[in-house]
């Protein structure tokens, strides 16, 4: 299989998941605005989607995809679907216990993850009804994450990168026709959340089914490569997920500002997620099980090509839309979000987060790419180590930066440490001697930094003032926005492709 076309495969039905999931995000900003009821539902969504993230796009697949690969690879199909009956098993029954106390134990949780809110008897006890429904999500995320990554391995790319998909086709129904006949309305995301789960879930049953591999129950934790993924899952929860961690710690400290921090913060990471999902994830898995097949076959020089094309790739196409958000932060913002409830204001303040996120962006990216290097040779203690130590930096810059920067300053701390984080597996994996740089470096970074200055030169003369997004009518932000966007898209790969590049450059063929 063809690695760009896959890319090309997941990307493009990852966009569609995130068009769709800024037309959610439009329907809740307009129907509900950025006030106590919705920082109410983000904290309340918050846990179950770190979890969410964690799982579906982290530290599970990186535990269980390695070692599912070698299984197929060196022991067969049938090894390998007895492998996903066990885990599938024992991950059920966890996870479905931790919904069960998740719901029992929800004000606790609560006053743990924002403690601000206690000072508000409604907004606590409003998030608290919110967490109790939406907290079944990490049950159902949980075996769509293992259903994912046995598709994944079988290179059935296609149905898990759709999959996400339906939550926001649920969020939109629920916002549009439901939110009326629940008091208060909010609760219709709530349950828009455990609707989408089920339906995520449902999907991946049948194509698991086509390829013979639907698990069935088999209890038996003790079974030895049950033991291994267990052994890689727990520390790479942190390993791979150090951001989204920082997100939910961040939420603590947004719960003491002024309220609609928690909501500004939300949606500049919606628009964050735009790039990290569309590249980062998709990168990520795709790049995963042949990475572990590679490791599983003792191909170290393929292995190091095989991160050298991730990381090129990366470069050249997250530098320009980190570029992008900073640059075209209210335009983007303005008509994305701002009708209805949501005010200038709120673009405004949304701006400063997004900015301060974009920083960061690259850094984002990179985790994802970087770190399969690490957990595909089944390698849990380097990623954890370099894991604590952004941690760690994380908190101690938003300390630094909370008092002046407010909520922007949290943002800023979160992407300062991806760069971090990514330098880091970027150094280690170049110690140990995993990675070795291609030729040709050289000539690929001059070109990139050339096609960035044309970017930004288009996007600063076509912009236009602030002011002007803030009053415009929302026909001419989409017009406008659409015109500069594919202006900006247009003139950065025409540079490059003057420059020399050529789409064949970056064909990769998947490890067999």
């Amino acid at each position: 299989m063809n690695l760009l076309r896959a890319l090309v495969t997941v990307s493009g039905l990852t966009l569609v998941s995130r068009i769709l999931g800024f037309v959610r995000d439009f329907v809740i900003a307009r129907a509900f605005g950025a006030g106590m009821a919705t920082d109410a539902f983000f904290v309340a969504f918050r846990l179950p989607n770190l979890l969410r993230r964690m799982f579906a796009e982290g530290a599970f697949s990186q535990a269980f995809v390695p070692i599912l690969a070698e299984y197929k690879n060196r022991q067969g199909d049938a090894a390998a679907h007895t492998l996903i009956n066990r885990v599938a098993t024992l991950l059920g029954l966890a996870v479905a216990a931790i919904s069960l106390l998740g719901a029992i134990a929800a004000p606790l949780i609560i006053y743990l993850s924002a403690p601000g809110f206690s000072a508000e008897a409604d907004k606590f006890a409003l998030t608290v009804e919110l967490t109790r429904i939406t907290f079944p999500y990490i049950f159902f995320m949980s075996l769509v994450a293992l259903a994912g990554g046995v598709l994944n391995t079988w290179s059935r790319f296609a149905i898990p990168a759709v999959t996400p998909v339906l939550l926001n086709v649920s969020f939109i129904v629920m916002a549009l026709f439901a939110a009326p006949w629940f008091d208060p309305p909010i609760l219709a995301l709530a349950w828009a959340v455990f609707i989408g789960g089920a339906l995520q879930l449902t999907l991946q049953l049948r194509p698991l089914a086509k390829i013979g591999l639907l698990p069935r129950f088999d209890f038996k934790p003790s079974d030895p490569g049950v033991r291994r993924v267990l052994t890689l899952m727990l520390p790479a929860m942190l390993g791979v997920s150090v951001a989204q961690i920082s997100l939910l710690i961040n939420t603590v400290f947004a719960s003491f500002l002024q309220s609609g921090s928690v909501s500004w913060l939300y949606y500049a990471d919606r628009l964050m997620e735009f790039p990290a999902g569309l590249l980062g994830v998709a990168l990520g898995t795709i790049l995963l099980p042949s990475l572990s097949r590679l490791h599983a076959d003792d191909n170290p020089g393929a292995f190091s090509s095989m991160l050298d094309w991730g990381l090129r790739l990366t470069l050249m196409l997250t530098l320009p839309a980190a570029l992008a958000l900073a640059m075209l932060a209210v335009p983007l913002i303005s008509t994305l979000f701002q009708h209805g409830a949501f005010t200038a204001d709120d673009v405004l303040q949304t701006r400063l987060a997004l900015i301060a996120y974009s920083v960061g962006l690259t850094g984002l990216i990179l985790v994802k790419i970087l770190a399969p290097g690490f957990y595909a040779r089944q390698d849990i203690r380097t990623p954890v180590k370099f894991a604590v130590i952004t941690l760690i930096a994380t908190q101690l810059m938003n300390l630094a930066f909370i008092i002046p920067l407010q909520h922007a300053g949290l943002a800023l701390s979160i992407g300062l440490a991806a760069l971090l984080n990514a330098w880091l597996l970027f150094r280690g994996l170049r110690q140990r001697g995993v990675y070795q740089p291609l030729a040709g470096w050289g000539g690929f970074a001059w070109r990139i930094l050339i096609a960035l200055a044309v970017l930004g030169a288009v996007l600063w003369l076509g912009m236009g003032e602030a002011d002007d997004w803030l009053q415009a009518g929302a026909l001419e932000r989409v017009l406008r926005l659409a015109t500069l966007v594919t202006a900006g898209i247009l003139s950065y790969f025409a540079t490059l492709f003057a420059l020399g590049f050529r789409p064949r450059d970056f064909r990769k063929r998947a490890a067999g």
